[in-house]
């Protein structure tokens, strides 16, 4: 029993991983206002199904065939009959308007939310097929810019009711149309080339939410995956700062022959490493990779036989992907893999 405890206290210490994405338990501000306004749509939907439904069922009993002779019969015709039409037209029209009304108040509250200044604020770039994230900083002249680049994963804080600090997105594309959607934190929104399109998360409950792409984007849209880590306060600013550090000097033999590799190579032109000669902007932004959970924006879990697959031929983990085969050959796969190890 005394062997277990150390197991049992690190698994009662991982974050709560919500694998199904549950837009009937919304556990952020704008996903619980679009769970209200829908649950007044479904009602009034409810409403009109069973009064349809009523109507056929009773017609059905009232009125049952009574033999061939009455199949081949005109039914008595109504012409010309206001009440009806108008019926028919104006009720109609009132339900239109209410799920109107219901569906702009929310989609108003949500879109014209003034972010405080305490709000995280993160641009997120779509790719085919990934995620590039940047954490803004002030500028000091009133605008934002980066303060770091991580790919994939978003990290945001716990946003207590009494002590709201939403993260304020800001989303663009780089090349097609995504869209990027964590149901139990917000709505869909369309990440669209060359416009600006905006959302906000304030969860509070802290766990790793699970999301998608969901606008067809290309081979691999299905595995565009999210992953938004809402962590407690003290936990992201720890986060923020680890971000923030150089990357560690490899000090293995293996790793820093890995480092000559991975630079003698054209993973330079792709990939950043902050504090490097290494500043590609095409591929995810490698600094702290080993911080992250996934590869390949979630195909994988991380981990040193996963990097190993996904050095030696990406397309085995991910057809279609953009990052070519770079025909190493397998000690120095094994050598990019230790030296990609040890950015942490």
């Amino acid at each position: 029993m005394t062997l277990l405890l150390p197991a049992l206290t690190a698994r009662a210490a991982e974050p709560t991983v919500y694998p199904i994405s549950n837009m009937f338990d919304p556990l952020s501000k704008p996903a619980l206002m679009i769970h209200e306004s829908s649950i007044v749509v479904s009602l009034i939907c409810l409403v009109i199904f069973l009064l349809v439904t009523g109507m056929i069922a009773y017609v059905v009993v009232k009125f049952p065939s009574k033999g061939a002779s009455d199949d081949r019969q005109e039914p008595p015709q109504i012409y010309g009959s206001s009440q009806i039409e108008l019926a028919w037209t104006v009720i109609p029209i009132l339900i239109t308007v209410v799920l109107i009304l219901v569906t702009t108040r929310t989609i108003g509250e949500i879109q014209d939310k003034k972010m405080p200044e305490n709000a995280v604020r993160v641009t997120i770039i779509g790719h085919q097929w990934w995620w590039e994230i940047h954490y803004m900083k002030p500028d000091g002249k009133g605008g934002w810019i980066t303060d770091f680049v991580t790919a994939n994963e978003l990290h945001i804080p716990l946003s207590p009711k009494d002590k709201p600090r939403p993260t304020a997105l800001t989303l663009e594309s780089a090349d097609v149309i995504h869209s990027y959607w964590v149901p139990q934190l917000n709505g869909k929104t369309d990440v669209i080339p060359n416009h600006q399109n905006h959302m906000w998360f304030e969860p509070w409950a802290t766990g790793t939410f699970l999301g998608n792409c969901a606008e067809y984007c290309g081979t691999q849209h299905a595995n565009m995956l999210i992953r938004v880590m809402v962590q407690k306060p003290d936990e992201f600013e720890k986060w923020l700062a680890d971000q923030r550090a150089a990357p560690r000097t490899p000090l293995d033999a293996i790793a820093l022959q890995g480092r000559q590799v991975f630079f003698g190579n054209s993973c330079v032109s792709c990939h950043k490493i902050a504090g490097t000669v290494a500043v590609g902007l095409f591929g995810p932004d490698l600094t702290h990779l080993m911080a992250r959970t996934a590869i390949g924006s979630g195909v994988a879990p991380i981990g040193q036989a996963s990097l190993r697959d996904w050095v030696r031929n990406p397309a085995h983990l991910k057809p279609g992907v953009l990052m070519p085969d770079m025909q190493l050959s397998e000690a120095q796969v094994d050598q990019v893999v230790a030296y990609l190890m040890t950015l942490k």
